[in-house]
């Protein structure tokens, strides 16, 4: 159906060329009469990304039209901006595909659809934090109709946490020496990259318990390294712990078991 293949087009892959893409249509005629609510992206969970492929995130939503508007004459689907209005957007990310829907009554659809981010064509390192959830419907003739300020989510960073201590064995009472790194996606080089000036905690769980205890803070250097000492007490498994920010997920590294002896 042509309308799918507009909307399609105009969230999604005209977003990438053209930012003025939705003043442009919001300048032309009248869209579809409808109103969208009960907007939700991807669980209500941030959207995490990496360096590479595609990450879709999930979005569900409510679509109601007036009784004589018949749904087949148009199509609809979830967006995401950044800026004060959604028809002068300083970002915008769409979908590949229209969002599916199903009449839950005359009047009322439910639909889902994705968002579809490709981190090496769509972001900038900038580009992480804080999105305004949006939709848009498309009818025959290609008029759209926009809705702004619907939700919100973040988009951050993938990050990577890494530790290793070590001497293995130590004995009791001696120093142990912790390392590791913060990195997160750099969406502009295609690589991870250090993480710098962050506060990270150093955390163990003793051998045979299953719970980790924090013991000191550390924070990353320039290069998201990090490095510090504690003292062997018994066997159990070191590892850092990142709290994480709004552009940056949460991540725990691995336990590494250092064994003490006497």
């Amino acid at each position: 159906m042509r309308i799918r293949a507009t909307v399609a087009a105009v969230s999604g892959a005209l977003a990438l060329s053209a930012l003025a893409v939705p003043a442009a249509h919001a300048a032309g005629a009248p869209g579809p009469a409808v109103t969208f609510s009960n907007v939700k992206v991807n669980k209500g969970k941030n959207i995490v990304v990496g360096t590479t492929g595609k990450v879709s995130a999930p979005v569900t939503y409510t679509v109601t039209h007036p009784a004589d508007l018949d749904p087949d004459t148009f199509a609809t689907g979830p967006v995401l901006y950044r800026g004060a209005k959604i028809t002068s957007p300083t970002g915008f990310q769409g979908g590949d595909e229209p969002g599916t829907c199903k009449a839950a009554s005359s009047t009322v659809l439910n639909c889902t659809a994705t968002i579809d981010i490709r981190p090496a064509q769509d972001l900038f390192n900038s580009d992480a934090g804080a999105w305004k959830a949006g939709a848009l419907a498309v009818d025959e003739a290609q008029n759209v109709t926009w809705q702004g300020d619907l939700g919100s989510t973040n988009v951050q960073r993938l990050s990577k946490l890494t530790t290793s201590a070590k001497p293995k064995p130590v004995k009791k009472g001696k120093s142990v020496t912790v390392i590791g790194k913060l990195s997160r996606a750099n969406w502009e080089s295609g690589k991870y990259s250090g993480y710098s000036g962050q506060a990270v905690k150093l955390q163990f769980r003793k051998k045979g318990t299953t719970t980790y205890k924090t013991l000191k803070t550390v924070k990353t250097n320039s290069t998201g390294a990090l490095k510090t000492t504690v003292k062997a007490t018994a066997d159990g498994y070191y590892r850092f712990s990142f709290a994480g920010t709004s552009n940056t997920p949460a991540v725990n590294a691995p336990g590494d078991l250092v064994r003490v002896k006497k």
